[in-house]
């Protein structure tokens, strides 16, 4: 028996297809987990099991986040690591993710994953690269799974520790053929290659100054042979070039060309430093790129020309980054980041608003190699999310209610529908008992910083 959900009396309906229809007094007609209409509301069934009445709210695709490592919610502005630049903070924090468990991991991904929904996500990734003490990606998975949340699921690696010339320490590296067997599992067990897919498993070890060159190459080879995306960082800051250069004599962008990183099939966080040679490379190949504004400035490690590479057809989605370097995981609050970052490097009219909520729908959809989320029309999954205009940070702004979600305060979600599921209603979760969850979680990240003393 199929089940039917009508959203209608929307204020606007930002559908991003093919035509950028905004729709005014739109509604949107779900059927099970899919789209079946979308229009005026006076042009779609009147009746459902379920209706929604949106009048005074915005509509919008599910924001897609690309980039995350979940687990950092636990140490989010440890005085350690408020300071310094990338390389600088990894050193300071390695030693008390050491020290992380399979609960942790767990309830830190229900947190994070909370925090992404309430501001507008529906689709995100997580790039888990530390596994001590029985950790497992399994563990964020049924995170997942509790919530309700579309996952990316990265299975992470470091291999290559400080006294092999890496950048973290020997205690958190694991023996390559142990994550490459591990990857296998994860994706025979858990991955859906299928349309409308909950869970995929992407194969992302962590970065060229953790991993060998042997791993990023075995690795692509195992996840073009399962059919089965990649990850990992790139080009992030100064020092990560200087690595390259001396250790590869390459420029990240060739280094990754070198390994088989290059394709429709594979995205690379943070590309800030990414030189013309690598634009052009990463346009010509397909090849995705996750900007992670907030942690890029939160870093110091300068601006991605993320305007350059829309010009010269580079595929871009947003992401968050970890909540350790960037404190939250606002997704619309990073949609308003990635527009204001680009105006600051790159003159005014660099990025508008519309094209900010284009790259965190249609954008991180292409990133990921999906083509049934980012978008409201029929057939597609159905991922939305409801705004209240009503809301103090709205005041005066509804002579553009669609540019005002991205100028105005970063507003939480009134709604969100995830594979036809309501998740959130009136601003609270239905899936979980949001207050318990982050009574563990305050108590976790309590444990985790002590016993790093």
């Amino acid at each position: 028996m199929s089940k039917t959900l009508l959203i209608k009396n929307a204020r606007v309906v930002v559908t991003m297809d093919d035509a950028r229809r905004e729709i005014a007094d739109g509604a949107v007609f779900i059927r099970d987990n899919l789209i079946e209409h979308v229009g005026a509301s006076v042009d779609l069934p009147q009746d459902a099991d379920e209706i929604i009445d949106a009048r005074d709210h915005v509509v919008i695709p599910g924001l897609i986040n690309t980039h995350h490592h979940m687990y950092q919610s636990l140490t989010r502005v440890l005085p350690a690591a408020q300071n310094g630049e990338l390389f600088n903070w990894l050193t300071n924090l390695y030693p008390v993710w050491a020290n992380l468990t399979p609960e942790m991991v767990q309830v830190s991904t229900l947190t994070a994953m909370a925090e992404l929904i309430m501001s507008g996500c529906t689709t995100s990734s997580d790039h888990l690269y530390i596994y001590p003490n029985g950790c497992k990606l399994d563990h964020s998975i049924e995170s997942a799974q509790q919530i309700g949340m579309r996952f990316h699921a990265a299975r992470g690696s470091m291999s290559v520790g400080r006294s092999s010339g890496g950048l973290p320490p020997d205690s958190v590296v694991e023996n390559e053929q142990a994550i490459l067997s591990d990857t296998q599992r994860l994706i025979e067990t858990y991955h859906d290659a299928g349309r409308h897919a909950m869970q995929r498993i992407v194969v992302a070890p962590c970065s060229p100054f953790s991993v060998s060159r042997d791993l990023m190459k075995e690795s692509a080879v195992l996840a073009r042979h399962y059919g089965v995306s990649l990850h990992t960082h790139l080009a992030e800051n100064a020092n990560d070039i200087a690595y390259s250069r001396e250790k590869f004599n390459m420029t990240p962008a060739q280094y990754a060309e070198d390994c088989g990183w290059v394709g429709p099939d594979a995205w690379h966080a943070h590309c800030v430093q990414l030189d013309e040679d690598g634009i052009y490379l990463f346009a010509r190949t397909g090849t995705g790129v996750a900007h992670c504004p907030c942690s890029n400035m939160r870093l110091a490690s300068g601006i991605a020309p993320i305007r350059k590479m829309l010009d010269a057809g580079v595929s871009v989605g947003l992401g968050v980054d970890g909540s350790a370097s960037n404190d939250g995981a606002h997704m619309l609050g990073e949609v308003r980041q990635a527009m204001l970052l680009q105006r600051v490097g790159f003159g005014p009219d660099a990025m508008t608003a519309r094209q900010a909520l284009e790259i965190a729908t249609l954008g991180g959809a292409k990133v990921l190699n999906r083509d049934d989320i980012g978008a409201l029309k029929p057939g597609m999954s159905a991922d939305l999310v409801l705004f209240d205009l009503n809301k103090l940070g709205f005041a005066g702004s509804w002579h553009d209610p669609v540019a005002a979600l991205v100028f105005c305060t970063p507003a939480d979600v009134s709604y969100s529908v995830i594979n036809g599921r309501v998740v959130v209603k009136d601003g609270q979760f239905t899936t979980i008992d949001l207050g318990n969850v982050l009574e563990r979680h305050n108590q976790l990240a309590h444990d985790l910083a002590e016993a790093a003393h």
